[in-house]
Formats: structure tokens, C-alpha cells, sequence
């Protein structure tokens, strides 16, 4: 790392994550006064030190660096002494290995070898990494899970999605069956992507609390009563259910009020893991079945399996184009630039948003089958305020109370969801923005 860091003694949040850098981590690091410090991900080694910001395990983030040890405790880092004898075996086996395909003069046998090695390390390193992200949580059995829900029965199972099952229990409940109610997410390991999922889910939300996120209790890693792996997060229960059951079908009501409340919950979420959380977290999934809605009605962002948490680099190129060939988010909701390969980046979580506000307004879904020959939820909204006609596409539940008065909060509500979900990126409102401008419609 370059010394010249050593003078900017004002820094307060700083991100190195995923540089490349080497060596020891610098003693200066220690001299200034940072809020949060993000060094994980490099080839640091070594000793942490145990004083500045390194002092606080909330405020530090070392993971990935596999050859660091010490530390204060709750960084759950390796004896020095123990890490130093480790990699001087490890350096002596890695010399065996190499003596050992040298003599071999089979081409076949040596790539056969090779394969083997790269499958086992390859597997070892995500086990370290799913382990280093868990341990920040306390952890529950499968047999108290299991009890909570009765035998994850189907009367417990409260809904259903890409990578698991998310069941309803009571845990550790007395002989009147009180004990507290939560929200079960079991993991689905046979689905392609789920355990990624489990490990970004728990990475996302390790360190964020924030009260219109929903709050991650415990995780349970372990194995079921057949000697499988299980895999399980627990959250806060929310006795009103998702958005969309709210949305879709009209079984429920919600007014105005309501609606624009709950607007500004999602977008007290979105700026917390955008811009305060210490990293940059891309939630890449905001749909009405992932707003959660708790006794009060107050709204609660879930479900973290797609998010993706961005590096400097990512933040300075949004637009750079993406090697992987997955599609981050769900159709109808996932912002065009994505389906092009273009990186996950906060302008996506926009889009996603503007579609959810136009699908609270209107109460239509993004694939409602109005929607063909180049129509979206987009350009439905676009038409009808270019033309004036925002009335007769809201939400007729809208329209029970004073038409007159609400009228013009509809039209500026749409206009909202509409600048949100431009296809152009650049064209997004801010987060910022959009929480001035709720502000002001809801003490209007």
C-alpha cells in the first residue's frame, strides 16, 4: 500500500477492499481516526494490530486475507503462532506436489492431478469463505428448528422462492406453546446457486441494521437427521405478510396513506445500504414479495440472496460490462442494462424501485399479460401522464377517497416511479430525491 496514505489524516470510511495489496498491514493505519475500514479481500499477512480502528470488530473488515492472524477476538482470527506453522507446512507440501508431478510422465495422469487439486482447493476455499462469513452469527440446531415448525409441516409454510422454503415457527415454545414466533428461510441446496445465495445473504446482512431492514436472528448450519447438509437464516416474523399479498389479489386494503408510507420505508432501506452501511450493498431483487410488512404496517426489506456488496472499482465504472452470464434479479423488475451484462450497480436498484411504485399505484403486476408489442409498466405510466389520463390507470381503490384532493399527489406519485424507471440509467432519480420529494407529498 502507498505511504502517502499516511497523510490524509482526515480519512473516515475507507474501502481497499479487493486490491491485490500484499505485506503487512501498515502501522499507520492505526494513527488515524477512520469511522469504518475496509481491507478484506487483499494478500495481507501477518499480525493485526489490536489498536485505532483495528480496536472495534464493527468498524474493520479483514476477511479474505487467509494468512493474517491476532487480532482482537471478535475478529476470530488465527494464533499468530499457529498460522506461522501452518504455512510453513503448507509450503513444504505445495514443494511435494510439485516434485511429484514433475516425475510423473503420463500427460493424462498429470492432468488428472492437477483437475483433483484445482476441485479441492477450489472447494476448501469456498467452505473457509462461507465459514468466515457465518461465524459472525450465533447459531441454532435442526432439531430446535425442526420442533419450531412442527416437522417443517406444510401448515407452517408461509411462502416459497428461487432458493428456498420460508416456514412460520415458535421456538423453544413452553407447555402453552408460547415462545417467540419467527420466520424460517430454509435453503433449498439441490437448486443451482443456493448455497452462493446463503453465503451472500449472510454477508449482505452481517453487519447492517437499519428498522426498515428485516432483522437476520440466527442461521443454522448443519446437518438434518439423514446426515444432509441443511442450511437455514431465521428473521424476525412479520405478522402482515409481503406487499404483494397486499397488491395481489385485493384481499386487503390499503390507502393512500399507506401506500406512500410504505414508498418511503423502501426508500429509507435503499439509501442505509446504498450510502451508510459502511459498504455499498445492491439489494438486486426489490420486488413487492420481498417488502415485508410488520404489525404496524411499517415496511421491512428482505430477502439479500442476490445482493451484491460493490468494490471501488465497481463504483467508479458502473457501467463496465460483466463476465458472468447470470442475470441478477427478477424479470419485470431487473433494470434492462443488467439483461446487456452490464455490472450490478445502486442506478439498478432505481429501476427496480420505480417498478415497484408504478405496480403500487396502478395495481398491476410488470408482467401483466395487458403488457405486450414493446408495452411495459414503464411506458403504460409514461403514456398516461404525457397524455393526462393518471386517473384512469391508478389503482381504483385509490380513487374511493377525494378524487380532487388526491389527484395531483397521483400524478406527482407516478411522475416518481416513472423517472425512477428510466431505461437509461442516467436518467434515474436519486434516492435522495426521491425520499425529499415523499416528504413533501405526505405532509401535503
Amino acid at each position: 500500500m502507498p505511504e502517502r496514505l499516511s497523510s490524509l489524516k482526515g480519512l473516515e470510511y475507507v474501502n481497499l477492499s479487493r486490491n491485490n495489496f500484499s505485506g503487512h498491514v501498515p502501522a499507520y493505519l492505526q494513527q488515524i481516526a477512520f469511522k469504518y475500514l475496509d481491507v478484506s479481500y487483499n494478500d495481507f499477512e501477518g499480525e493485526v494490530y489490536v489498536k485505532g480502528v483495528f480496536a472495534n470488530a464493527s468498524a474493520i473488515s479483514v476477511i479474505g486475507n487467509h494468512r493474517l492472524c491476532g487480532g482482537i477476538p471478535e475478529l476470530h482470527l488465527p494464533k499468530c503462532t499457529n498460522i506461522s506453522n501452518y504455512y510453513q507446512k503448507s509450503k513444504k507440501l505445495s514443494l511435494g506436489v510439485i516434485l511429484v508431478i514433475s516425475v510423473l510422465s503420463s500427460v493424462v495422469a498429470s492432468l488428472a492431478l492437477v483437475s483433483f487439486l484445482l476441485l479441492y482447493f477450489c472447494k476448501k476455499k469456498t467452505s473457509e469463505s462461507e465459514s468466515v462469513v457465518t461465524e459472525s452469527f450465533d447459531k441454532i440446531s435442526y432439531e430446535r428448528l425442526f420442533k419450531a415448525t412442527q416437522g417443517f409441516s406444510l401448515a407452517n409454510l408461509i411462502g416459497t422462492g428461487s432458493f428456498g422454503s420460508v416456514y412460520r415457527g415458535v421456538v423453544d415454545e413452553d407447555e402453552d406453546g408460547i415462545g417467540p414466533t419467527v420466520a424460517i428461510k430454509v435453503i433449498n441446496l439441490q437448486q443451482r446457486g443456493s448455497s452462493k445465495s446463503f453465503v451472500a445473504e449472510c454477508e449482505a446482512l452481517r453487519n447492517i441494521r437499519h428498522r426498515n431492514l428485516v432483522k437476520v436472528i440466527t442461521i443454522c448450519s448443519s446437518l438434518d437427521f439423514h446426515g444432509n447438509d441443511f442450511k437455514a437464516l431465521i428473521y424476525d416474523f412479520m405478522p402482515n405478510g409481503s406487499l404483494e399479498s397486499w397488491l395481489h389479489p385485493h384481499d386487503h386494503q390499503l390507502d393512500l396513506s399507506q401506500r406512500i408510507s410504505i414508498a418511503k420505508d423502501v426508500a429509507y432501506a435503499l439509501e442505509y445500504l446504498h450510502y451508510h452501511c459502511g459498504n455499498t450493498v445492491v439489494h438486486c431483487d426489490l420486488k413487492p414479495s420481498n417488502i415485508l410488512l410488520d404489525a404496524d404496517m411499517v415496511a421491512h426489506v428482505g430477502d439479500f440472496g442476490l445482493a451484491k456488496i460493490l468494490s471501488l472499482e465497481q463504483l467508479s465504472n458502473p457501467h463496465k460490462s460483466s463476465s458472468s452470464s447470470i442475470i441478477r434479479g427478477t424479470i419485470g423488475y431487473a433494470p434492462p442494462e443488467y439483461g446487456v451484462g452490464n455490472e450490478v450497480s445502486t442506478s439498478g436498484d432505481m429501476y427496480s424501485y420505480g417498478i415497484l411504485m408504478l405496480e403500487m399505484l396502478t395495481g398491476k403486476k410488470p408482467v401483466d399479460p395487458i403488457f405486450e408489442q414493446g408495452l411495459n409498466l414503464h411506458s403504460y405510466a409514461r403514456k398516461a401522464l404525457a397524455d393526462g389520463f393518471v386517473l384512469q390507470i391508478v389503482d381504483p381503490m385509490l380513487l374511493n377517497d377525494d378524487v380532487i384532493v388526491n389527484q395531483a399527489c397521483l400524478i406527482s406519485l407516478v411522475k416518481i416511479g416513472v423517472q425512477c424507471s428510466s431505461e437509461s440509467p442516467q436518467n434515474r432519480l436519486h434516492i435522495g430525491t426521491v425520499i425529499h420529494e415523499l416528504h413533501v407529498l405526505a405532509n401535503a
